[in-house]
């Protein structure tokens, strides 16, 4: 324990590690707080002037207009803002809400609108996929809105999956326990959840260049020489050097979490945290969570991901002598699933950032993105949701690169 605390305060006192830690717990309250940056709102004043709002009071302004619309989604509701839509479109001449006259949508749709989320989605052909206009849709049919949804996951599956049947029933099964009627309260933005991953992101490059050196500048620097020369200078001294930074990535990344989502809920409100993940993504989409609880998910899967970033940057500094060489590997690795994902097939791409440690981090391959999506690894008969296969992937890196590390400081052969 001794020896555990004296590498941790040889570690933070480092200028540049106390630096990283600072700017990433100052990111964790400007990036909660960008996101609500985006919100916009306008209408016309008794004057006749356009009032715009931004920001908490358009946030605000959205609530108050959408109060009557909070709480549980009932086929009810959803038929009534279709035939509410479809009347105001008549109403008006026109086809799409986009040719309506100046300050009609916010006045007599935007109050209704989060209802129509998704219901084009539900009601799209099942052979071709294509989505029919809200106009189109017969509002009797509406009444049963959640069976179409689940007749949609099963189509859209068969489409997307069609030559692997043990994906269309794992998808049938997932969707099966996601709670209906879904919950909606307004004023959320699914840019708070994106800000999430992006802070996750940068907090992962912050403990790549924090684990980096751990090993490697001892080598640069004749250190390790002298350490290997003590009772407990290989296999123990490897397991501490683990092990504190482990405890370091792990607090460092919990608390920025944790600020990031007081701050965004805070400001959001807390009452969005309610709100059926379905009524802000894809309105089939497969996890049985709310917004809140993808929070603390992607929280959690977060810091497996970058644990297992973690890990594997220490066993790369345990065979490399330069920093340099270290620390540019390890940062093409967390890097490594945004290339993937951008050059090669999505197949191919799947199979591969899915399993890289850095991919439930990824700008493009995150947790978030991997939930709201219908990807499985196909292996024979079997069939196993993306997000499943990177978790466990994590738990796997995670002690297997850390006993990789442990092995070859131990066996490190000194010149």
């Amino acid at each position: 324990m001794r020896l555990l605390k004296v590498e941790l305060k040889r570690i933070l006192k480092t200028r540049f590690t106390l630096i990283l830690l600072f700017l990433a717990l100052l990111l964790s309250f400007i990036l909660a707080w960008l996101p609500i940056t985006f919100s916009y709102n306008s209408y016309t004043g008794t004057d006749g002037e356009t009032v715009v709002l931004k920001g908490l009071a358009s946030i605000s302004y959205e609530k108050q207009l959408q109060a009557d619309i909070s709480g549980t989604v009932t086929p009810e509701k959803v038929r009534q803002a279709v035939e509410n839509y479809q009347a105001c479109l008549t109403k008006y001449g026109v086809d799409t809400s986009y040719d309506l006259p100046e300050g009609v949508y916010e006045m007599e749709i935007l109050p209704y609108a989060p209802l129509l989320h998704g219901i084009r989605e539900a009601y799209a052909n099942p052979d071709t996929g294509v989505a029919p206009s809200i106009m189109e849709i017969d509002p009797e049919k509406v009444d049963d809105y959640y069976n179409v949804c689940e007749e949609r996951i099963a189509s859209l599956m068969k489409q997307e999956q069609k030559n692997h049947p043990a994906a269309q029933r794992v998808a049938m099964d997932l969707y099966g326990k996601v709670k209906k009627p879904y919950l909606f309260f307004p004023g959320y933005s699914t840019d708070g959840m994106d800000y999430q991953i992006l802070l996750a992101f940068l907090i992962m490059l912050f403990c790549t260049l924090i684990t980096a050196p751990v090993f490697t500048s001892d080598y640069q620097t004749g250190a390790d020489d002298i350490f290997r020369c003590t009772k407990f200078g290989k296999a123990k001294f490897a397991i501490i050097k683990t092990a504190s930074v482990f405890l370091i990535c792990t607090t460092a990344y919990s608390l920025c979490t944790a600020v990031y989502i007081f701050v965004s809920n805070s400001l959001w409100g807390w009452e969005c945290t309610k709100t059926s993940m379905q009524m802000l993504y894809s309105v089939i989409n497969l996890p049985d969570m709310d917004i809140g609880q993808l929070q603390v998910y992607l929280a959690v899967s977060g810091l497996l991901s970058i644990l297992a970033v973690v890990s594997l940057t220490l066993f790369l500094s345990s065979k490399f002598k330069n920093v340099a060489v270290c620390l540019s590997t390890a940062l093409l690795f967390c890097l490594l699933p945004i290339i993937i994902y951008m050059a090669l097939p999505d197949e191919i791409g799947i199979w591969i950032y899915s399993i890289l440690p850095a991919g439930g981090t990824g700008l493009q391959t995150s947790m978030l993105y991997a939930a709201a999506e219908f990807d499985f690894w196909n292996i024979g008969p079997a069939a196993i949701w993306l997000p499943h296969v990177m978790l466990c992937a994590y738990v796997i890196e995670i002690p297997l690169f850390a006993g990789l590390t442990v092995y070859s400081y131990s066996n490190y052969k000194v010149n």
